[in-house]
């Protein structure tokens, strides 16, 4: 019979510890998937419409796991790639330096989010109710309340290991996301060690591998500024978008509208 303690420690839902490292990283995988379809490529670039019965899962998802507002996060995104490694780029390394925007860039978000000539740049993300009652964007205290709602559930199901599980579930994004993508990705050293460039582009982007797989594709980030209206972020015959495999499984069943995508043989403008 379990006690107090069992409970204390290992929830209700007890696993050995692969069980627990494969529940982690199915519900980080989802995370990625969500950001990088939803929050990416669907709402800061407009190259896909989402079905509402895949939209609003993914932006509950974001909320549980993120607390990231879909407005904040598409402007700055915009802004980015309207200042792209230049003084004002909000987490360029060139600008904040390379360790800075990969162990803190998320300090970062939060501090562009508060400038108005970068809010300017998501006026066509229209709030409905649940948006701006829910999940914060009229009481910005409200979209931290998912975090917390997660925090629970992993209480609730693998007691302290749950912790431990919600501690990387947090990190996640601000750390491969923030970090990585925005920050290795621009670092100007980065492709004479092991990134590459298909294209020249004016920021300082690189492929950081060519199998985008662990960040949903993100990795192919030179690409993305090569072509960033497109839904689809590989170019090469050898390169691999994860994301883009998720895109394609959604359009399949009707969940998904891909509006662009560029690659070498096709072009598709809706």
């Amino acid at each position: 019979m379990r006690t107090f303690s069992d409970y204390l420690l290992f929830g209700s839902v007890p696993l050995p510890w692969w069980g627990y490292l494969i529940y982690t990283l199915v519900m980080t995988h989802i995370t990625i998937v969500t950001v990088t379809v939803y929050y990416h490529r669907a709402k800061a670039h407009r190259a896909l419409e989402l079905h509402p019965g895949l939209e609003h899962p993914f932006r509950f998802w974001g909320w549980l796991t993120t607390g990231m507002s879909v407005k904040e996060w598409t402007a700055i995104h915009r802004y980015h790639h309207a200042k792209d490694d230049g003084p004002e780029d909000p987490h360029s390394p060139w600008v904040h330096g390379i360790w800075f925007v990969l162990f803190a860039g998320v300090i970062l978000y939060y501090k562009a989010a508060k400038r108005p000539e970068v809010m300017m740049h998501c006026r066509d993300i229209a709030d409905d109710w649940i948006e701006t009652n829910l999940y914060g964007n009229r009481r910005k205290s409200r979209r931290f309340y998912g975090v917390g709602l997660m925090l629970i559930i992993d209480l609730v199901l693998f007691g302290f290991v749950g912790l431990a599980i919600w501690v990387v579930q947090m990190l996640w994004i601000p750390f491969w996301a923030a970090g990585v993508i925005n920050g290795i990705g621009h670092w100007p050293l980065f492709k004479y060690f092991l990134g590459y460039r298909n294209e020249e582009t004016t920021d300082k982007s690189s492929n950081i591998v060519p199998w985008g797989i662990w960040i949903g594709g993100e990795e192919l980030h030179n690409n993305h500024h090569m072509y960033p209206k497109s839904a689809k972020l590989s170019v090469k015959w050898y390169e691999f978008d994860l994301g883009w495999l998720y895109i394609r499984l959604f359009e399949m069943v009707g969940l998904a509208r891909v509006k662009y995508i560029h690659d070498q043989n096709v072009q598709k403008v809706a």
